[in-house]
């Protein structure tokens, strides 16, 4: 037989219809509510593509090194051209059509879901590798099981079952073909608290379909109970989109929440007593936490999904992520509004030992330490006057000349932003606890309320929580406590975006500055380049620089110093006394900035190579230049034509080139012959081009992986081209403070990483290991 039914199906027979099959038919067995339905079994699959002579093909196919990128996208392509090019037998068209002939009289609108037969094992979830498809008609129904079958070869489930040790070909599909559950409200359940197993319950439910909360396309309501004492907490977010079924074409549509509902709490008292005892019901069946998806309508709840947690660290230590996409169990909880709540009590606004503040806005955490100050709400430049030493910033978000009173505040919360805006850059090397991401902190909170930021877990309490003499200086933080610095080949470098944050990143012992910025230095002046001139003289301008490097070569000295000529885009130069005729851009960071704006404008660039020349003048040999965004040698060619115009001669200097684009990468050979000394990889911008991923946006910020495989294969190209050449390479952006990023760079042979101040020690210690065991690997 081609199809089982969900009431013939137990746990047991996860090996014929994939985990979500199995997992829906050992619910049903066990008489919970599930809508009625049928599995195409992964036999079916299985002889669908070896009677048509393809499982051959398909398999060599796919049978490519995962790191290359492009041969993971055309192994992609082939196997899924094979399966969808292949028409159904006529038998098999038959029995699932008259399957589905019973399911609704044969009129019903079905949800056609994948289920792999390594899917939802309590090792491994495979949760959202493969497709699923929402109100389907019997018109489209064979084409969607087709496409379930093909979805099991797209690039990230192919790179993820290699990288898990899944043999391609010991993997079968199975397709769900289920009723479909027009919901009124939806959502996901944790049984269990996802990072600790705690016996906290947490429910996220939103308007309409399910799609809309796994997906991540809406800030789902949250809801937080204690399984000890039933308490709850409800976090009720701002719903603005939601799924639904069209009634004129029976698709899936995205439409705005009415606004009566935006702001409504999504599910009663009532209903979420029916969840929870559901949710105890499945998890005693199972004997283990479950991530159970659940719909209501008409007032019946309706399990959909259930699968094991599989981010519970049995050790003990937080970690991240989370089958639904809604939970970072690294940080805490969500709180519905696409942050992140602090982890704790079970109430859910535990903020550590003896904490009794109420949470009142909580972010990602992006610079740790916990602080109490009076809040000040800063919403233009006029309004940093007001900030005292020890207060709390407030903002929606941080900007260059802001570093001022940000070094005289003891904390920072913004409402926008990642761990790459300036705030959370900044911050970390001032040592100032921050939060970042909050959406709402400057409408929340009020100027002069005292409360207590937690940079660790992204929580703001209520309240005065930590005495001054309890907080660490921030130098002090970051000084090895041991003495003695491990000792590696490849170098540890340090990142510094203010000069202000010289005398902490020495602190650190690192080998010099992967990365100073001279723009915040320039930024900070709060006048465009051109306007400061205009009114203080071309000394004046070039002083500013000289001082602004002087200060941390000397306290790195002899160690490098590798200093980035100016890098901002429009907007924030617009934002500056004399910003007005600066052009408008739709999309700045693809615009007028970088060596593309130093090229445009000579004069200005030569003020700042000037800078460079009496640094060397005054015997700072320690100082290196680098060039940002370049994209080939002729940018090369400029760039060192300039610096020989400004009396700096590039064969007795050390001078590089920034990697941020793919054809800087894939151009970096002819940067080599051009006589650049040294590439260096800026990681968040090469992410965000290779990727099409703006790091700030939080619609897609999921996507930014600095660790995907394309990002991968441009760094160990561009590394293994100019050890060809002589010429050393480094990395400065976010990602060198990540052990996978360390490991890979170590062995593909990286000259030097720049980690954040707070990272460096952690980042000698794991290039230490990485190149022990390349030592060992070599003689064993």
């Amino acid at each position: 037989m081609a199809v089982l039914w969900l009431d013939e199906i137990s746990a047991g027979d996860l090996e014929k219809v994939g985990g979500k099959g199995a997992s829906l038919g050992e619910l049903t067995g066990a008489g919970l509510p599930v809508p009625p339905g049928f599995v195409v079994t992964a036999g079916t699959y299985r002889s669908f593509i070896e009677e048509a002579e393809i499982d051959d093909e398909l398999f060599e196919a796919v049978d490519v090194d995962v790191e290359d990128s492009s041969a993971l996208a055309a192994a992609a392509d082939r196997a899924q051209e094979l399966i969808l090019g292949t028409p159904f037998p006529d038998d098999l068209r038959e029995e699932i059509l008259e399957s589905y002939g019973e399911v609704g009289d044969g009129e019903a609108f079905v949800a056609v879901r994948s289920s792999a037969t390594a899917e939802d094992l309590p090792d491994a979830s495979f949760a959202g590798q493969q497709d699923t498809y929402l109100n389907v008609t019997e018109e489209d129904l064979l084409d969607r099981v087709r496409e379930c079958w093909a979805s099991l070869f797209t690039q990230r489930a192919i790179y993820y079952r290699q990288e898990q040790g899944f043999d391609h070909s010991a993997v079968n599909i199975a397709v769900v073909v289920q009723q479909m559950v027009d919901a009124a409200k939806s959502g996901v359940m944790f049984t269990s608290h996802p990072s600790t197993g705690d016996p906290t319950m947490i429910i996220e439910a939103a308007w309409g379909l399910g799609e809309a909360v796994v997906s991540g396309a809406v800030s789902p309501d949250n809801y937080v109970i204690s399984r000890e004492d039933g308490d709850v907490d409800v976090t009720v977010a701002e719903k603005k989109v939601m799924h639904e079924k069209d009634e004129a074409s029976g698709k899936t549509v995205e439409r705005e929440v009415p606004e009566a509902k935006r702001n409504a709490r999504v599910i009663s008292d009532d209903e979420i007593d029916q969840l929870v005892e559901l949710g105890e019901r499945v998890e005693d069946h199972y004997d283990n936490p479950q991530d159970v998806e659940w719909a209501i309508v008409e007032g019946e709840v309706y399990m959909l999904q259930s699968r094991p947690i599989t981010t519970i660290d049995e050790g003990g230590d937080e970690t991240a992520g989370s089958t639904g996409g809604s939970v970072d169990a690294a940080k805490g909880l969500t709180d519905g509004s696409g942050s992140v709540q602090a982890a704790g009590g079970d109430d859910g606004t535990d903020s550590g030992p003896g904490s009794s503040g109420e949470v009142l806005v909580d972010g990602l955490g992006s610079s740790p330490g916990t602080v109490s100050g009076a809040a000040q709400i800063v919403t233009k430049l006029d309004d940093l006057d007001k900030v005292k030493e020890g207060d709390i910033i407030v903002t929606e978000m941080t900007m260059p000349d802001m570093v001022p009173a940000m070094k005289r505040a003891s904390g920072i919360i913004t409402d926008e932003g990642g761990m790459t805006s300036h705030a959370a850059i900044v911050s970390r090397e001032l040592g100032v606890p921050a939060i970042v991401g909050t959406t709402n902190a400057t409408t929340v909170l009020e100027d002069g309320q005292i409360v207590t930021l937690d940079g660790d877990k992204g929580a703001v309490l209520e309240g005065k929580e930590v005495d001054p003499e309890e907080e660490t200086e921030p130098v002090e933080e970051v000084r090895p406590q041991s003495p003695v610095k491990p000792m590696t080949a490849t170098e540890v470098k340090v990142n510094v975006s203010i000069p202000e944050a010289a005398e902490r990143a020495a602190a650190t012992g690192a080998d010099g500055v992967g990365l100073l910025r001279t723009e915040h230095m320039i930024l900070s002046l709060n006048q465009t380049p051109a306007k400061f001139i205009e009114e203080n003289g071309e000394d004046a301008y070039i002083t500013e620089l000289v001082e602004g490097i002087r200060s941390v070569a000397d306290e790195f000295y002899p160690r490098p110093v590798r200093v980035r000529t100016l890098d901002a885009p429009t907007d924030e130069f617009r934002q500056l006394e004399g910003g007005e005729d600066e052009p408008k851009e739709h999309n700045p960071m693809l615009g007028y900035r970088g060596i593309r704006r130093s090229l445009d404008r000579p004069d200005v660039f030569a003020h700042e190579l000037e800078a460079f020349r009496r640094l060397y003048e005054l015997g700072y040999d320690n100082v290196e230049i680098m060039f940002p965004l370049v994209n080939d040698a002729e940018d090369i060619y400029r760039a060192k034509a300039c610096m020989e115009d400004a009396g700096i001669d590039p064969a007795k200097r050390k001078w590089g080139a920034m990697i941020e684009t793919p054809a800087s990468a894939l151009s970096v050979e002819g940067m080599a012959k051009a006589g650049i000394d040294f590439a260096s990889f800026g990681t968040n911008d090469l992410t965000q081009y290779t990727l099409a991923v703006d790091r700030n946006n939080e619609h897609v910020a999921d996507r930014f992986d600095e660790l995907h495989p394309a990002i991968l294969t441009l760094l160990g190209n561009v590394i293994e081209t100019c050890r060809e050449h002589d010429v050393d390479t480094s990395i400065c952006g976010q990602a060198g403070s990540k052990p996978e990023m360390v490991q890979f760079l170590v062995d593909a042979g990286v000259s030097s990483i720049s980690a954040n101040i707070d990272a460096v020690r952690d980042v000698q210690h794991e290039v230490k290991r990485t190149e022990q065991k390349l030592l060992l690997d070599s003689v064993r």
